[in-house]
Formats: structure tokens, C-alpha cells, sequence
């Protein structure tokens, strides 16, 4: 079957010259050959084997698929296996698999090409935690059966709570006591045990059982029973308020470990009055939570189990300051006079037998304190001073304010605790500061007239500390008196300055040349002597006034200048083609509010919390859906963005608290029992709890979800919709597929939707009937009953009532014979027996359903014989 072509040459090859031959094979046969082929040269024999080859497939496959750890969210999972064909000809294969862990395998047959790959998919479902180690068998042409493995492990998503130091689980935290007011940290660390990334929140647990808000529990069982008054204060009592999570959302990469700062800032709860608080200390037992966001169906009812978390207990206790002054709260002080000082000791006592305290006293003017700060321990006193030293002479009722330290968090940065004040206690003081009299000494003053002078003139009193070295002048206006004024100075100008009698030591020193000084009676011009060696000239008057002027006039230039920018700035503001220049609002009324716009409002600022540092809480996240301020909107929608504030709002990247407040679910979605090619919907609930609008786009490439629609809406803040997910199937068996959606086109999310696909069938009320006579029946009368036929489907079934034929006639017939029944509906068909000589009282029939099941029905006669 070789055929060798070859001119052999007659004389010597040359050098540099060839000779070519062809060898041609002609297979008779699916078998290989073999052959050889004899080169001579000269002397030389080479042999050259031949070998003929049928052409034919060489395949491969891979012998395992491993998926990995991955997580238990409820999503279908995909991974491909190739399977290489290494020949010169197509080969084919099969899959065949027994098991229902692999939801499905495409294709499951196949040819591949020569000198290429084919890709087989292999779906799995991640619902539940498990390991997975399924075998699949391919039949490889030329190859026979291959075992091929599918394995992975299914994993819960688990966060847990480690100590800081010693890396351990943490249960629970004791704050221990803590003083009403002020703040205790604590920190943990939250690690992702898990092998892909997960969103978290923390939510607290204001409605847990165990927990305890404000109750000693020291106390016996009957006092607290009876103490309702608090129970039913902290009912209403905002639970995040008192623990503080920073941060309380974030994202963990896989098995990544992240610090969590945990604060506890106690609060008093008041009692009714009347109620005798004789217990002063507040324990507290809350529940802190860490989960996924976004993993909660909440009040959809969602049929799959509640999404793994983890539950942290707190524990403390809140204590008021116990701080006891004797002598006090008012305290006396000894009368003293002015530059005296009297002095109170007062002994402070710490009353706590938990903690300590640190107090400081605020300066106060009149009165000293020493020492003015310090630190009492547990069932401890201090001895401090006070001191009164007035400064002026009266009665002094001060309140003293003294400031309780401890640690607490700043108010523009929580994650900061720094040392502060967070409580004081008054106490009055109160002082009397009289005056000291003074003996006066008199002495001679001889010859000069003093400024205040006795009878005689003759002494003084040696007791005018307080008064000025300055002669003083009395400088009064002449108009208002005109006692004693001499007619000649009657029309004397009405600027002119008065001088006392008694101020010529004033009056001669140089003074202002345009001021007159006249007397205060008469009205008499003064001498008023003015020293050249001191005095300014004309000239140097009009320098100095020039001077003033020049630089107000400056000043005054500095500020037009200022003004004239401002103006040109405002201008180049407004001279646009959008603005003109108007006022926002102006001449606008202001709409009328109303109490019930009022009360709305409330309820949307309390919907989400202002402060980011606020915890979520169970009974917050238990309201949504069922606030009065979640509007219910079915259709109107829009399907995309339009307005400038939905295109905003649509464009935010949300934070992993705030994707916990959007619920979109169930996040598995049951459609049960489904007739082929009928079509069932159910609605995919969305609740947007936020006050800003979400963009919820959904993709879907799953053939039996095609009909689903809209696939795309807009949802107003605080608004409640649905969108209805539509499935039809033309093929018997399982379902198991997801579909995902975005929120903001940016937040991933997804929907497991799981179906069974099944044919029509209908159900009989009962497999055998018997017919009884009528009572008093007569001779030849029908014998009657019926039969009930159920739809347990959602598609109308078609029947038919099918007489089982045998060697005897029958006497039996059913009516209806043929008809439909409608989905989860019911029908009864009457069954009747006539008598007669030799009729059988039995018969059989078949109800046949149309592409559905067919169920045997047993009629029998009970026929009695009278005698």
C-alpha cells in the first residue's frame, strides 16, 4: 500500500546536487502499517522506515475541578474543564452524572476538533455550608471512561470578636461602674474568618432577651418587679446613646483583622415622682451585634436561615458622684473688715465604694480655696481650706462651682477621649465684709487756703488719701445758671467754660488758646495765662490740622478703594446670562406649615440617624416597612435618572449602614411547583429607607426569567415597590439560577431564584367509590355519587374520563367526560350506576390528563336484595 516514485540517477550526483523521491500510501484497511524503505549508496545500504497511520482523535481532560473555600451567600458559582483533543481527527464525549449537588453541566456531549480545546461549564450552588466531592464520568472516544472530581467547601461568612492582647474569642465586656456622664472605652478587634471580603455593621440590640436597661441587679426580684416606672421609662429610651462604636461599618479583606473602639457613656434615668429611688446605681446588659450589610430579609419572611452573625455582650454599671462636704452645702464665713481674711475647713468624703474622684474648684473672686484640685479614693475624706479675703466692702453670696473630672469623648471628633468635666456640685458661700473706722488726725495749715477748709480755715483733716495731686476745675456750662451774673457780662457767649473760685492753681497753666474761662457767679472773664514756650503757633495749629486731614482723606481713599472691588466683584457675579441679579425668594410668601407637616417631619429625621457615629438598632431596623412614613408606590416609576436631584442622589456611593437600611428581598426567591410553559410571578420587594433616591438596575441573562420587567427604577426616598420576577419554563426538573442587581450602578447584589419544574396533574378526591341506593329507592332507579377533581397546579389541566374496557359491558358512567379544570380550583364529576338484569356493580375508568399524570378510579354498586 506504499508506492514509491523515484527516478534513480544513471551516473553520479554531483556535489551540490539532489535526487527527490515521493512515496505515496493508499490505506486498504483502519489498520497501521509499516515498512521500510532501502537507500544504496554506493557501498552503503540506508534504511528508511515507513509508517502508515490512520488518522484518529487523541482526547484529554482535566481530572479535578477545584472550587475552593468560598462562601455560603446563595449564588451560583460557575467553573469550566477543558477537554484538548492532541489528534489528527474529531473526537467525541459524554458526560453522564447521578448526583443533585451539581446543578448543571454544559454541554454534556460533544464533538471536539482536531488540534483543539472545548470548555465544559459546571455550576454549583453555595446555599448552605458543606464540602463537596462529586465525581462525574466522561466517556472519551478512544479513551474510554474518565473519572473527573468536582470539589469545594462551603463556608459560613463569620466574623468574630478577638481580644486585643490575648487574641482570644471575646463572649462578653465588662465596663464595669462608670460615673453618669462620663466614658469608658474599650477595644476589640473584629477578624474576618472567611476567604473573600465582607461589608459589616454593627447594629445593637435594644430589643433583646436578657437585656437590662438601668436596673440594679443586686436587687431582689420583688423590688424590681415593682419598680415599673423604670421599666417603662427605658422602654422608649434611645439604646445608641449609650454605647458607641467607632467605626460602626467597614470592609474586611479576607481573614484581615480590624480595631474596634467600644464606648460606654451612662446615662440617669429619671423616675416618676414620688417613686423613692433608694437605689442610686443603674446596671445595663446590652447585645451588640456584628453582621453583613445588606444580609437581613427582616420582615420579607425570606425562606432561607438568618445570615451568620456574631453577638458581643456588654455589661456595666452607671454611678452618680457620691461627693459629701461637712460643713455644707452653705458654708458661713466669719464677718471681717476690708484687707482681713477668714478661713472655713471643710472635709470632703467620697460616699462611692467603686470608683474614685477627681474634683477642681473654679476660682471665685473674694475667696480662696486650697487645695483647689485633687483626687479622693473609694471610701475616702480630704480636708480642704477656704478662705474668704474681700476686696471691697459688702456682703458676699457666691456659688461655688466645683467641676468633676473624668474622661470623656469630644464633641466634633468621638473618636478622641480626653479628660473633662462631666459633672459639678455647687456649694454657697457666704461672707460679710464690714467697714473699719478711722480716727482723724488734724494739723495746722498756715496761711494757704486748702480745698476744703473748716470755720476757721485753720486745720485739716489729715485723711484725703484718696484725693489727686490735679487741682481740679470745675467745668460747667454758663448757660445753665445765672445767679448773680453782672449785666455787662449778660450776652457773653454761651461756650464759655466755668472755673471755681478755688482753682487758680489750674488756671494758669497753659491751656487751649479758642477756650474763655469765666466765673461761676458773675461770669467774669479769667485771666488765662498762656506760656509761648510751650504753646503751639498759628502756623503749627494749621500744620497740625493739615496733617490730620491729609491722613484722614487717606483712610477715607483706602475705603472707597475697597468698596469700588467689592462692587466690581458682585457685578462680574451677576452679569451672566443665567442670573440677572435677583434675590433668591424675594418677594415670595412662606409656605403655611401645618402640624402634620410638622409630625412628618419628625418622623424623617428620626428615619436615619444625623450622626454616622450612631449605632443601628434592632428596633429600628424591625420598623422599616411598617413606618407611617414609607410611602407605597406600584407603578409610576422612572426607569433612569431625570432630574438634577435624582441624578445626584443616584450618583453617591452608599456606606455599608446605609445599604443596611435598603432591604431587597427575599434574598432567595421559592417559586415552588411550576407547570411547564405556564407562567408564575412573584414580587422582589425593595424598601428604601434612606432619605436620598437609589437606582436599582437589575441584569438578567437567565432564558426562563426573560419576561421579568421593569428591569430598571428609580425609588423616592422613604418609598416602598415592588418589581414582579416573572419564570417560565418548557423543561421538567430542578431550577436553581441567580440573577444579580446593582444599586447606584456600583453596590453588587444578588437573588437566588429556585423553582421546580413539574408537569400538570390533577388529584382525585378518592380512589374507590361505592354508590349506594337512595332510601326507599324503587326498581331500576339510578345510583348516584361524585367525585372531587383537584388542580394542585398553576396551569389549567385538561381531562378525560377513560372507560377501562373488559369482558363484561359496564353500568357505570361519569359526567363530565371531558374538561378543564383551572389552576388550584376544583371540580366535581357525578358518577352514576344504572341497574339491570346482569349489570355488572363493577366498573373501572382512568382519568387521563392531557401531557400529565392518569389516575385508576374503582366504582362499585352496592346493590341490596330485599327477600
Amino acid at each position: 500500500q506504499f508506492k514509491l516514485i523515484v527516478e534513480n540517477p544513471e551516473k553520479p550526483v554531483a556535489s551540490g546536487l539532489q535526487v527527490t523521491a515521493f512515496v505515496e500510501y493508499y490505506p486498504e484497511s483502519e489498520d497501521d502499517l509499516q515498512d521500510r524503505l532501502l537507500l544504496l549508496i554506493e557501498d552503503d545500504i540506508v534504511d528508511i522506515p515507513l509508517l502508515g497511520l490512520i488518522p484518529c482523535c487523541y482526547l484529554e481532560i482535566e481530572s479535578e475541578i477545584n472550587f475552593g473555600a468560598v462562601i455560603a451567600n446563595s449564588k451560583i458559582i460557575s467553573k469550566e474543564i477543558s477537554i484538548a483533543n492532541h489528534g489528527s481527527a474529531s473526537g467525541t464525549f459524554k458526560i453522564s452524572y447521578d448526583g443533585v449537588v451539581l446543578l448543571n453541566i454544559e454541554p454534556t456531549s460533544g464533538v471536539v476538533e482536531p488540534k483543539s480545546v472545548k470548555t465544559v461549564k459546571v455550576d454549583i450552588c453555595t446555599d448552605v455550608p458543606r464540602i463537596i466531592k462529586e465525581v462525574i464520568k466522561v466517556e472519551l472516544e478512544g479513551h474510554g471512561c474518565t473519572e473527573v472530581w468536582i470539589k469545594a467547601v462551603v463556608v459560613e461568612q463569620v466574623l468574630k470578636v478577638l481580644g486585643v492582647s490575648c487574641g482570644n474569642i471575646l463572649e462578653c465586656i465588662n465596663f464595669g461602674p462608670v460615673y453618669f456622664g462620663s466614658s469608658k472605652t474599650e477595644q476589640i478587634s473584629l477578624y474576618n474568618e472567611s476567604p473573600e471580603c465582607v461589608d459589616w455593621v454593627a447594629v445593637l440590640e435594644d430589643n433583646a432577651i436578657g437585656g437590662e436597661m438601668g436596673t440594679d441587679l443586686q436587687r431582689s426580684a420583688d423590688a424590681v418587679l415593682q419598680d415599673l416606672s423604670l421599666k417603662n421609662r427605658t422602654r422608649d429610651v434611645d439604646v445608641s446613646t449609650l454605647i458607641l462604636c467607632i467605626p460602626n461599618q467597614g470592609t474586611l479583606l479576607p481573614y484581615e483583622k480590624s480595631l474596634v473602639t467600644l464606648c460606654f457613656s451612662p446615662k440617669k434615668f429619671k423616675r416618676d415622682f414620688g417613686v423613692n429611688d433608694s437605689s442610686p446605681k443603674q446596671d445595663y446588659v446590652l447585645f451588640l451585634r456584628f453582621e453583613a450589610a445588606g444580609n437581613k430579609d427582616g420582615y420579607l419572611q425570606a425562606l432561607m436561615s438568618h445570615p451568620h452573625h456574631t453577638e458581643l455582650a456588654l455589661t456595666g454599671s452607671g454611678l452618680p458622684v457620691m461627693l459629701t462636704f461637712n460643713p455644707g452645702p452653705v458654708i458661713k464665713f466669719m464677718d471681717c473688715s476690708l484687707g482681713e481674711q477668714t478661713q472655713v475647713l471643710c472635709t470632703l468624703k467620697n460616699e462611692s465604694e467603686s470608683l474614685p474622684v477627681t474634683f477642681s474648684f473654679r476660682k471665685t473672686a473674694h475667696f480662696n480655696i486650697s487645695p483647689e484640685k485633687g483626687k479622693i479614693k473609694k471610701i475616702s475624706a480630704k480636708d480642704v481650706i477656704f478662705s474668704f479675703s474681700p476686696h471691697q466692702i459688702g456682703t458676699f453670696k457666691v456659688k461655688q462651682a466645683i467641676d468633676i473630672i473624668g474622661t470623656g469623648l469630644e464633641k466634633n471628633n468621638l473618636q478622641i477621649l480626653k479628660t473633662k468635666s462631666f459633672h459639678q456640685i455647687y456649694l454657697s458661700f457666704i461672707g460679710v465684709c464690714k467697714s473699719k473706722r478711722k480716727n482723724i488726725l488734724f494739723k495746722i495749715n498756715p496761711g494757704i487756703t486748702p480745698m476744703i477748709s473748716n470755720a476757721t480755715g485753720q486745720f485739716v483733716a489729715d485723711g484725703t488719701g484718696q484725693c489727686t495731686d490735679t487741682a481740679p476745675v470745675a467745668i460747667l456750662k454758663s448757660t445753665q445758671t445765672q445767679i448773680h451774673t453782672h449785666w455787662i457780662n449778660r450776652n457773653c457767649k454761651g461756650d464759655a467754660l466755668i472755673a471755681f473760685p478755688n482753682d487758680r492753681a489750674a488756671s494758669i497753666r497753659p491751656s487751649e488758646w479758642n477756650k474763655k474761662y469765666r466765673t461761676i457767679f458773675t461770669k467774669t472773664e479769667r485771666y488765662n495765662y498762656i506760656d509761648p514756650e510751650f504753646s503751639y503757633t498759628d502756623c503749627e495749629r494749621l500744620l497740625k490740622e493739615a496733617h490730620k486731614a491729609y491722613y484722614a482723606d487717606f483712610i477715607s481713599s483706602l475705603r472707597q478703594r475697597r468698596l469700588q472691588k467689592d462692587a466690581a466683584r458682585q457685578f462680574y457675579i451677576y452679569n451672566n446670562s443665567v442670573s440677572i441679579g435677583l434675590k433668591p425668594a424675594e418677594g415670595l410668601m412662606s409656605p403655611k406649615i401645618s402640624m402634620i407637616d410638622i409630625h412628618k417631619e419628625k418622623l424623617q429625621c428620626k428615619t436615619l440617624p444625623s450622626d454616622e457615629n450612631c449605632l443601628l438598632t434592632s428596633r429600628k431596623l424591625a420598623a422599616i416597612g411598617s413606618k407611617p412614613s414609607i410611602k407605597e408606590i406600584w407603578s409610576g416609576l422612572a426607569a433612569t435618572p431625570s432630574s438634577t436631584q435624582e441624578k445626584e442622589d443616584c450618583s453617591l456611593t452608599l456606606t455599608s449602614k446605609q445599604l443596611h437600611q435598603i432591604l431587597i428581598g427575599p434574598s432567595t426567591m421559592d417559586f415552588g411547583d411550576v407547570c411547564v410553559y405556564s407562567t408564575t410571578a412573584r414580587k422582589l420587594h425593595i424598601i428604601n429607607n434612606l432619605l436620598v433616591h437609589i437606582w436599582i438596575q437589575i441584569e438578567i441573562e437567565i432564558d426562563e426569567l426573560q419576561q421579568t420587567s421593569p428591569l430598571s427604577q428609580v425609588v423616592p426616598p422613604l418609598t416602598k415597590t415592588h418589581i414582579p420576577i416573572v419564570f417560565e419554563t418548557n423543561t421538567l426538573g430542578m431550577f436553581k439560577r441567580s440573577f444579580t442587581y446593582t444599586i447606584n450602578n456600583q453596590h453588587l447584589g444578588h437573588v437566588l431564584v429556585v423553582a421546580k419544574a413539574v408537569s400538570v396533574e390533577l388529584e382525585l378526591s378518592a380512589r374507590e367509590l361505592i354508590l349506594n341506593p337512595i332510601p326507599g329507592y324503587l326498581a331500576e332507579t339510578e345510583f348516584r355519587t361524585t367525585v372531587t377533581v383537584y388542580n394542585p397546579r398553576n396551569h389549567p389541566a385538561e381531562f378525560t374520563w377513560k372507560r377501562i374496557i373488559t369482558d363484561r359491558r359496564t353500568a357505570f358512567s361519569i359526567q363530565p367526560a371531558k374538561g378543564f379544570v383551572e389552576a388550584y380550583r376544583d371540580l366535581e364529576c357525578e358518577v352514576v350506576w344504572q341497574p339491570g338484569f346482569n349489570s355488572p356493580d363493577v366498573g373501572e375508568f382512568n382519568l387521563c390528563v392531557r401531557k400529565g399524570n392518569t389516575i385508576k378510579l374503582k366504582c362499585f354498586a352496592k346493590v341490596t336484595i330485599h327477600t
